[in-house]
Formats: C-alpha cells, structure tokens, sequence
C-alpha cells in the first residue's frame, strides 16, 4: 500500500487527475463548473478560495523549505551567490516572454491584445516542479534552481497584476503588508525563543502573514514563504534531514514530512479549481501566448543565466548549459497561473479565450523537455 502512494504522490497523479476531470466538467457543462467552484458554501467561503487562497499556501510553504534548505550549507545555492544565477535567470524568465509577445503582436497581432504581455510572465509551480523531478530525478540540484525561480517569477507576476491588471473594486493597500512583516518579527522572535515545534510559526507568524497579504489586496498563497526561512533547521543540508535525523528533527523538517503528502494529495483539488476551460475558438492571442512561453522563457531564462555565469555568478553543481536550457523550456510551463492572468488581462470572453488556450497549450513544454533532456543526456539524480 506504501509503495502505491509514493507512486501516485511521485508521478503527481492527484494533480493531473485534478486537471483531467477539470476540463472533462468544464467542457461538459461550464455553468455548473462555475458555479460549484465559485458559488458560497461555507458563509462567504467557496471552493475556488480554499483551494487557491488556503491550500495553495501550504504548497508554496513546501516549496520554501525547499528553498530555504538549498541555502544551508552542503546546499544547492550554498553559497548565497550561486543564488544570485537564477535570481538574474528569474528576470531573463520575465523579460524574454514579454519581448516576443509584444514583438510577435507588433507584426502579428493588434493593439486590443496588447494587455495579454503579462500572461506569459507566469511559471506554473506544480506542474514545472513535477516535470523537473521526471526529467532531474529527485535529488538534482536543477530543482531548486527552478524552485527559487519559479517563486520569485511568481512574485514578479503577482506585483505585474497589481500593478497593471488592478480591480478598480479592489485596489491595492499597501499598508496592510505591516501586518505580513509582523508576522516575519514573530516568527524570528519565536526563534529567538528557540520554540522548536513549527505550530506555533505557522498559526501565528504565517497567519499574520496571510492576512497581511489577503488585505493587501496581493495573493495570500505566498504567505508562508516569509515565513518558513525562520523555522528551526540544521546546520548542514543532508537532503531531507528527517531522513537522517528522525530522533531529533527539526522544525523545518517536521513540517515537510507532515505536510508534504498532505500538500501531494491536496494537487487534486488544485488542479479540479484551476484548470476548468472550456475548449474556444484559437485566435491570435492563443499563438502570441504560446510562443511567449516556450520561446521567450527558454531563450530568456538560458541568456540571463548564462550571462550571469559570465559576471561570476556561478551555477550550481551539475547544472550546466543543458541542464539550464532544460530548465528554460520546463519553466515555458504557464498553464494555471497563466489561465489566472489571462483572466485578468482581458474582459473580451473571446480575447480571454484565445489567450488561455495558449496558456494550456503551454503543457507541451512537458514532452518538449523530456526530449530535450534524452538527446542531451541530462543525468538523473535520485
């Protein structure tokens, strides 16, 4: 039974379900999509808040402790200025899509899709997470690399939609974030503290944090990556130090081990709430979008990482030319935060159709990278 769900969790088989009966129930019957996810069912709460507001924090939160453990030394970005390669990489993941979009559109396209430049700014985590430990294997350095990327290229496009895809009901409220920084003091406090259980910063610190955010008006799912960099570790990253200290371990340990497979299962709803899109008519914008991601993230991605390996920023170990262009094409990947944006970009139902047909055509940058990965004989590492 043990190895039937480390199978299910390892090929994320909860997450691409999620997806499958998404479009199945979109397709079928849009209406009804719409309104189980988006309809109240606990007071003012729905479905679609709990899996993108709620849960998704918890998601984010693994990713982090991914993240925070690459920093530590014997780390993937140990030292701090190999994080600088995929910080400079993050911004190549951004500018390079933008470019051929509006390049694209300026021969291709028209000024009514102008707005659609941010959609394929987008990296989907989870989806980009999971192919990368089918093309890297679990243990290669290149997934942190595109973790760290694909958090920050995250942020980036959160600050984008705020900036300028606002709600005019909703503007942003800038002063609210002293409450996420709040919750940043309280978690470094508790450290201080030395309190080892991870409770205590995650009701607190991460629900200070989350509120800070969610009044913000920004995407309360980043709550807990402020916050998980504060919990309690080790002193040397020994890849998943419950592994090899399951007498003591530490606070961020715990909570990986305790939440991760909670985290793999919960993808389902994820994906169930996210990936619900009607199949429309393919126009421009599906083009645009998709050439944006699978070109200009790659190209991007590949330049600025290469550049900074030029300016003495070096890459991690194992990861080399191919294994960046692989990681480029993996993060092309926009898929669900991309059909996010693509909501917000454009209010033309037809515009925003096209636009996230592209966003889900942006999923063959899965096969793509498998193939690339074969003819360069990318190393697997478990």
């Amino acid at each position: 039974m043990k190895e039937r769900i480390n199978l299910l969790r390892e090929f994320s088989i909860p997450l691409l379900s999620g997806v499958l009966v998404a479009l199945v129930w979109s397709n079928h019957s849009l209406a009804d999509y719409n309104r189980f996810f988006h309809q109240p069912f606990l007071g003012p709460l729905t479905f679609h808040f709990l899996a993108n507001d709620i849960f998704m924090v918890f998601f984010f939160g693994i990713a982090a402790v991914e993240i925070t453990q690459s920093f530590l030394p014997g780390g993937d970005l140990h030292p701090l200025k190999r994080a600088i390669n995929p910080l400079l990489a993050t911004a190549g993941g951004v500018i390079g899509p933008v470019v051929i979009y509006l390049v694209l559109n300026r021969y291709l396209g028209s000024e009514t899709l102008l707005p659609g430049w941010g959609i394929p700014t987008a990296t989907d985590i989870a989806f980009a997470w999971l192919v990368a430990r089918i093309v890297f294997g679990k243990g290669h350095p290149a997934i942190s690399f595109l973790l760290l990327l694909a958090v920050a290229d995250d942020g980036i496009g959160l600050a984008i939609i705020a900036v300028f895809y606002p709600n005019p009901l909703l503007p942003v409220q800038l002063p609210w974030l002293v409450l996420t920084a709040a919750g940043m003091l309280t978690a470094y406090l508790l450290r201080r503290a030395r309190t080892r259980s991870y409770w205590p910063y995650i009701l607190v610190g991460g629900g200070l944090s989350w509120l800070g955010l969610f009044r913000a008006h920004l995407h309360p799912a980043l709550a807990l990556v402020f916050i998980i960099p504060f919990l309690p570790h080790a002193s040397w990253e020994a890849k998943h130090v419950f592994e090899d200290d399951r007498t003591d371990p530490s606070a961020i340990a715990q909570f990986e081990h305790e939440w991760k497979i909670i985290v793999d299962f919960g993808l389902f709803l994820f994906g169930l709430a996210n990936a619900g899109v009607a199949f429309s008519q393919i126009g421009t914008a599906t083009w645009l979008v998709l050439a944006a991601l699978l070109v200009g993230k790659s190209i991007g991605i590949f330049s600025l990482g290469m550049l900074a390996v030029r300016l003495g920023f070096p890459l991690p170990e194992n990861v080399q030319k191919k294994e960046l262009l692989v990681v480029g094409i993996i993060a092309g990947i926009g898929f669900t935060v991309a059909l996010f944006v693509a909501g917000e970009a454009f209010t033309d139902p037809v515009l925003q159709g096209a636009a996230k047909m592209g966003a889900m055509f942006s999923c063959v940058a899965a096969v793509l990278a498998m193939i690339v990965g074969k003819l360069f004989k990318v190393k697997n590492i478990e």
